[in-house]
Formats: structure tokens, C-alpha cells, sequence
């Protein structure tokens, strides 16, 4: 037998059929479309489709950042004095629209902190983890490198204290603080409302695999207020890269360079096929090749890919799938 949750609750309540009555009343034509009848298997996927990095669409600078890859980018790889890995990526990043990390985010979880207690639950920590070790990978790549040093080079050597990614974190802390009062009080257009008063960072040790960082605050809207936690992934760092010999580390969290790597990673592979220089289009495209990357890391990049493909076709007005899922 099968249980029929009609949507016409009013006309049709819920009922029991049997299973091969049901079959019969699929295997019908229907008049409208002249198609067969059907149904849809529905499941939870066993894993989110990404968990470090999201394209969010919540502010008009999708549209500044669509034209960037879909406009600028070709017309800049057209240009024929361009020879070497390092000068194509410096003209791309100068020619960046000035709102361009608005358009990939990364991921924080949220919580109300009377609901995390002093630690972390065991699927909190296998996500932190996780969430850990793609931002590893992608600092692993010889592309993040570059952009790195890209990013030094506008700094004196005295000043490398890594602070062009810090990306104001007190603000980014704030800021998520006050969006994730609003989900937790059930009203996310509320944030605007929302008041951080203070955040801070604290540690939280787990067994087995050391202390993962959790940043608290509290964000007020008139007389109430939402004590949250926020979830952050963590990642080693060599502290300059003008003093490679320092043997010192630092605790860095998803930054601008990682935001910028992900996007080159991210941008159909066709992008790059204007890049005149034969040798410089071969060395690139060994660089933001998916085939390199670890399992976890390709997962996020196709994610990506599919997020830009669908904000090009808002763009287009027209819709597809570019990556097939089985990718």
C-alpha cells in the first residue's frame, strides 16, 4: 500500500492505495503535455555541495562581477605583451571591481550559544575539520602562492604581517553576527536591525585534535539580544614570505588571497582560451586545472563552477547546466 498526501487536502484527505493502483494511474498520458505521467525519488544528500565557499547573489554586485568574467577577462587576455604567469595574474587583480569579494563568500555556522555549551559536537567537529582541510588544499596550490606574492608586493617588506587578508576580521565577525541573529530569531531581512555589541575569540578544545577556534558575540535589536557562536576553520601560515627562512607560524583564517585563488579555480576553463602566448596559455591552465586538486577541493571548485554558470545565465537570461553532476 501506498500513503497519498494529495496537495487538494480539501478535496482529496490523505488515503492508502494499493501499490499496483498507484502504478496504473502514473502509466497515463497526461492531456496537457502529452507526456507519460511519472515520479521523482526524493533523498537529503549525504553531504553539502560545498562547505568552505558559496557565490552569493544578496547585493547588486553579482552583476559588476558577471561582466568582469564574462566581458573584462577575455578582453584582457587579449593583450600581447602579457608573457608570464605572474603579469597575467597582476592584470587581472588590478582590474578586479572594487566589490569582487562580495560575490564569493565563505562559509560560517552559526549557533545560538546556549545550544553549543563549552564544545563542539562531533558533527560540528567532523565539519570543522573538513572545512579545515580544503582551505589547506587550496593554500597548498601553486596558484595560491602566486597570488600571494602578488598580493606582497604592494606592501613594504618591512610591513608583511599578512594584513592586506585580514579582510577586517573584527567586521566580518560583526557582520555575521548580526545575519546570524536574524536567522536564529527567524527573520533574516532583520539584520539591518541587528546591533553587534561585542565579539571575541575563544578556544575550544577538542579531544584528540587540539583547540578549534570559535568566535562569540552578542547582537542587539532594541531590548533583545542573541548571544551566538561562530564555527571557523583555521590554517597555518608561514608569517612573511619575504623571510622564508622563518620558521614561524601563524593561525590565518579564509582571507581575500584564498577568495581570489578559488575564483581563478572556479571560471569555466574556456575562459582562458584567448590567452594568445601558446606557452603562457599551457603554463596557466596547468595552474587552474581542476585535475590537480584533492577530492574535497575539486568538489567545491565544480560547485563554484555551476554557481558562475547560473549568475552568467541571470545575466543571459538563459539557463543550463554546465557541469554534470556525475563531475
Amino acid at each position: 500500500m501506498a500513503l497519498i498526501l494529495d496537495v487538494a487536502r480539501f478535496k482529496y484527505p490523505p488515503h492508502w492505495v494499493p501499490l499496483p493502483l498507484l502504478w496504473e494511474a502514473m502509466n497515463t498520458t497526461d492531456d496537457a503535455t502529452g507526456l507519460l505521467r511519472g515520479f521523482m525519488l526524493i533523498s537529503r544528500h549525504t553531504a553539502a555541495p560545498s562547505l568552505l565557499y558559496t557565490v552569493s547573489c544578496r547585493d547588486e554586485s553579482w552583476k559588476s562581477m558577471a561582466k568582469y568574467c564574462m566581458e573584462d577577462v577575455p578582453d584582457l587576455l587579449k593583450d600581447e605583451s602579457v608573457d608570464n604567469v605572474p603579469a597575467l595574474l597582476s592584470r587581472l587583480v588590478k582590474s578586479l571591481p572594487a566589490n569582487a569579494g562580495n560575490l564569493i563568500k565563505w562559509v560560517i555556522e552559526v549557533r545560538r550559544q546556549e545550544e553549543g555549551g563549552s564544545g563542539l559536537s562531533k558533527e560540528e567537529e567532523e565539519r570543522l575539520i573538513l572545512k579545515e582541510m580544503i582551505l589547506q588544499q587550496v593554500r597548498d596550490t601553486e596558484l595560491f602562492r602566486l597570488v600571494r606574492e602578488l598580493q606582497f608586493t604592494k606592501q613594504p617588506c618591512c610591513s608583511c604581517s599578512y594584513s592586506s587578508d585580514d579582510d577586517s576580521f573584527t567586521w566580518i565577525a560583526a557582520s555575521v553576527c548580526c545575519q546570524g541573529a536574524a536567522l536564529l530569531t527567524g527573520n533574516l531581512s532583520s539584520k539591518d536591525g541587528f546591533c553587534c555589541r561585542e565579539t571575541c575569540f575563544k578556544c575550544v578544545q577538542v579531544d584528540g585534535d587540539g583547540p578549534k577556534t570559535v568566535v562569540t558575540g552578542t547582537a542587539v535589536s532594541g531590548v533583545n539580544e542573541q548571544s551566538v557562536d561562530m564555527l571557523l576553520p583555521i590554517s597555518t601560515l608561514e608569517t612573511s614570505v619575504c623571510n622564508s627562512n622563518s620558521s614561524n607560524e601563524v593561525v590565518k583564517y579564509p582571507s581575500r588571497t584564498d577568495i581570489l585563488t578559488v575564483l581563478l579555480l572556479a571560471l569555466h576553463p574556456s575562459t582562458w582560451v584567448g590567452i594568445k602566448d601558446e606557452r603562457l596559455k599551457a603554463e596557466f591552465q596547468s595552474l587552474i586545472s581542476t585535475d590537480i586538486l584533492h577530492d574535497d577541493l575539486k568538489r567545491e571548485i565544480l560547485h563554484l563552477r555551476r554557481q558562475l554558470h547560473y549568475v552568467r545565465s541571470c545575466k543571459e537570461e538563459e539557463y543550463g547546466d554546465p557541469v554534470p553532476q556525475s563531475h
